[in-house]
């Protein structure tokens, strides 16, 4: 750099910068920045989860790292290895993609289609296959609803709609209704469900007060729409480029899915062992400037508890964050607790720091499966869940959701459902389901060798047990003809009650009963599918790797 016609005074600094602004130390500057940007991540994180656990995540991870390449490297154990794995994918084939002799495997089309009679008999044989006999409630959850009433509006609705589609919401597709008819069962379905869960609404399309919303295909991408929300608001807000999300522990794995397609880091927080709610110190404590979001339940799955919804707002409104309750499972009970005199905590867009809700209507809004809402406090934040390419050549795109093309028919179908059961309709059906709940807690509760996990208020009851195995009581309650929810962390069972449940509680409680006594009357352990599985997941540091290598394997056979 020459210092000729420079003013004089300026010469000392220009040969400072010179002396300074070398190759070497812009090494060293570039050397520092990453060693301190990598400590500062180290340090968030310690903070977040804590030395121990952070150091029982390492020990893990490095277990799972060195088991991979010992069965990579050493040929023997990699044979073992895989011989156990197929021998476990052979057993899945034949139990979940048996071969029926009445109906050969179709691999490819026919070369002359069928007939409409053919098809149709086609079709009664596939429904008349061997099938899990949910009609007798012993199925947690899956089925709601069940009612012929309810099957009856659902198909007048299909059979209605059956090719509508409202990504062209200006379009008539129907030859009996025109699409214009599901836009307005779209929007009334949100609406419903924003009034429900205490959220104003807008008086007009350019009223920018009130709250606003979505349907989607189910739970799961209803969490998806938030997260991704609330990720790209941090960025056009923030310039928040390494988002992280807060997550109880008992939060639902669709988060986890989230932070994997968004790329959002996600901590998640351990619950208390009593109350089995979300620790709010150690919420608290994983607050950073990149976190972009809070989430609680209402309540959660695994153990049916509400979190702390009021203590994570305060967190939420202080720190200036999204506060996401999903409120999935709980849908349309959850919302009727106090007008069917059961009590309930506070959890919904009353609570202010609340900024969007997540409901499943095909779940205890008895819609047709495939149908949810996410709901946002305002239009602001709904917009970043949107999807718009305007420079697109084929045109300009739009979509609200993660789908491009939906099915008017399951919007209809959920529309009808809520119009047909109504606030009498929903307080009813909570009362009987938060009823049937509430005595199958009294009664596993009057049994000395379960207890029940923390003080579950809606329909979700969870029991584990101190002196046997509850995963071979699990396996006992499978040959009963009880289709219950294994847990872990700890080891459990749950059920979910629905209206089908309802006449069958006492059944449950006493076949609950003979199973335990048949577990402890055992001579050697059982060697049942939860035994076998869960038992292998929580045996070793390993044992997860598996357990999600057997779920990969197990989807693959339901495509065999």
């Amino acid at each position: 750099m020459s210092t000729r016609g420079v003013a004089p005074y300026l010469s000392p600094y220009i040969s400072l910068i010179r002396s300074l602004v070398t190759l070497e130390n812009s090494k060293q500057v570039v050397f520092w920045y990453v060693v301190q940007l990598y400590v500062l991540r180290l340090v968030r994180h310690l903070r977040a989860t804590g030395v121990a656990t952070a150091v029982h995540e390492t020990y893990v991870a490095t277990v799972k790292r060195g088991f991979k390449l010992m069965i990579y490297l050493i040929p023997s154990v990699r044979r073992k290895v895989q011989g156990e794995l197929d021998s476990v994918t052979i057993d899945l084939e034949k139990k979940l993609a048996p071969k029926y002799d009445n109906l050969p495997p179709q691999h490819a089309l026919p070369s002359t289609g069928l007939s409409k009679d053919e098809v149709i008999k086609t079709l009664e044989v596939h429904g008349s296959l061997p099938n899990t006999k949910w009609e007798n409630g012993r199925v947690s959850g899956a089925v709601y609803n069940g009612t012929v009433e309810m099957g009856d509006i659902w198909r007048e609705a299909f059979g209605r709609f059956e090719v509508s589609n409202p990504l062209h919401a200006d379009f008539a597709y129907s030859a009996v209704l025109e699409i214009p008819g599901v836009r307005k069962m779209d929007a009334e379905v949100v609406a419903m469900c924003l009034s429900l869960f205490n959220s104003p609404l807008p008086t007009s399309a350019v009223d920018q007060n009130g709250g606003a919303g979505t349907t989607t295909s189910g739970g799961t991408e209803s969490i998806l729409m938030a997260c991704k929300a609330y990720r790209d608001r941090a960025a056009a807000e923030r310039g928040i480029t390494r988002p992280e999300m807060i997550v109880p522990a008992s939060a639902h794995a669709a988060f986890d899915k989230a932070a994997s397609y968004f790329k959002i880091k996600i901590h998640h927080i351990p619950v208390d062992t009593e109350t089995r709610k979300v620790n709010i110190k150690m919420v608290k404590r994983a607050i950073n400037p990149n976190t972009i979001m809070l989430v609680g339940s209402a309540p959660n799955f695994p153990d049916g508890i509400i979190d702390d919804i009021s203590a994570l707002s305060k967190l939420a409104i202080k720190h200036h964050l999204g506060l996401h309750v999903d409120c999935c499972l709980g849908s349309f009970l959850v919302p009727f607790l106090e007008r069917a005199g059961y009590p309930a905590e506070p959890f919904d867009f009353r609570v202010p720091g609340v900024t969007s809700i997540s409901c499943d209507t095909h779940k205890y809004g008895f819609a047709p499966k495939g149908s949810s809402v996410i709901m946002y406090r305002s239009k602001a934040l709904r917009r970043y869940q949107y999807s718009v390419m305007g420079a697109w050549a084929g045109g300009t795109y739009a979509s609200p959701s993660m789908a491009g093309s939906r099915p008017g028919a399951i919007i209809a179908g959920a529309w009808a459902s809520m119009m047909k059961m109504g606030i009498d309709g929903y307080t009813e059906s909570c009362r009987e389901i938060v009823g049937a709940a509430k005595r199958i807690v009294q009664g596993v509760s009057e049994m000395d060798d379960l207890y029940v996990l923390g003080d579950p208020l809606v329909s979700v009851v969870a029991f584990s047990s101190k002196t046997v195995s509850i995963y071979e009581v699990g396996d006992v309650m499978s040959k009963k003809g009880w289709h219950l929810n294994a847990l872990q962390s700890p080891p459990a069972l749950h059920i979910a009650c629905t209206r089908l449940t309802v006449p069958v509680v006492d059944e449950l409680l006493t076949d609950l009963r003979e199973a335990v006594e048949e577990v402890k009357s055992q001579d050697k352990p059982g060697e049942g599918s939860m035994v076998m599985l869960y038992g292998l997941g929580s045996s070793s540091a390993i044992g997860p790797g598996l357990v999600e290598e057997m779920a990969s394997r197990y989807m693959d056979v339901l495509y065999a």
